[in-house]
């Protein structure tokens, strides 16, 4: 009589900084940034990943690169943003279509490109030393550029032969810049040395 075995069970673990945020860092940030309440630590709600293709809009070699970079770099689909203005200079005019390109990454897939971004990817940065201080808007949302895709260890020589730059934008819940500041270095994000943290005193 033949015998059946039951399917193993597929054992899914929280991506590493999912898991650090939610026992560690969460915690860690309530203390140091003085919070009253769990629910006012900084969380990291999304990250968009983005390509402006402005003037290179008719490039079919140029659109192919760029999508292939992000959707290399990112595991997901990116889909084209539409103008929302008209730019004389570019010749483009509201509601064209493939102005530029992204994604926007959330849950474990937003976690995992962070790790890899932090770990693999800005340590690949000829002469890094460390990320702006001075990129936060005023709701703690923090934007990132890399002028050069070569740096993702995911693209192949030959993908990284026409170069462009791209955008990536951490966007927060609970957002200040002193606060999103510390979320991010307890991500490992390397920021400039020797530079005060914002709302430090002169």
């Amino acid at each position: 009589m033949a015998t059946t075995t039951a399917p193993k069970a597929t054992i899914t673990t929280a991506p590493r900084l999912k898991a650090l945020y939610t026992t560690q860092y969460t915690k860690e940030l309530q203390a140091e940034l003085g919070l009253s309440n769990v629910n006012e630590v900084p969380k990291l709600e999304k990250i968009v990943v983005s390509v402006g293709i402005g003037k290179n809009k008719d490039d079919k070699h140029h659109y192919e690169a760029v999508r292939n970079t992000i959707l290399k770099v990112t595991g997901q689909m990116p889909i084209d943003r539409i103008s929302k203005k008209s730019i004389a200079g570019f010749k483009i005019r509201a509601g064209m279509n493939r102005v530029g390109i992204s994604v926007t990454l959330r849950g474990a897939r937003m976690y995992e490109f962070l790790d890899r971004l932090v770990n693999v990817s800005l340590p690949r940065v000829r002469d890094f030393h460390g990320v702006s201080v001075k990129a936060f808007d005023k709701g703690g949302n923090y934007n990132l550029g890399i002028t050069d895709q070569s740096v993702f260890a995911e693209l192949s020589f030959e993908e990284t032969q026409h170069v462009h730059g791209l955008q990536v934008t951490f966007v927060m819940k609970n957002g200040s810049k002193a606060n999103s500041r510390a979320l991010l270095e307890k991500f490992g994000v390397p920021f400039e040395k020797n530079k005060k943290k914002e709302g430090d005193a002169s």
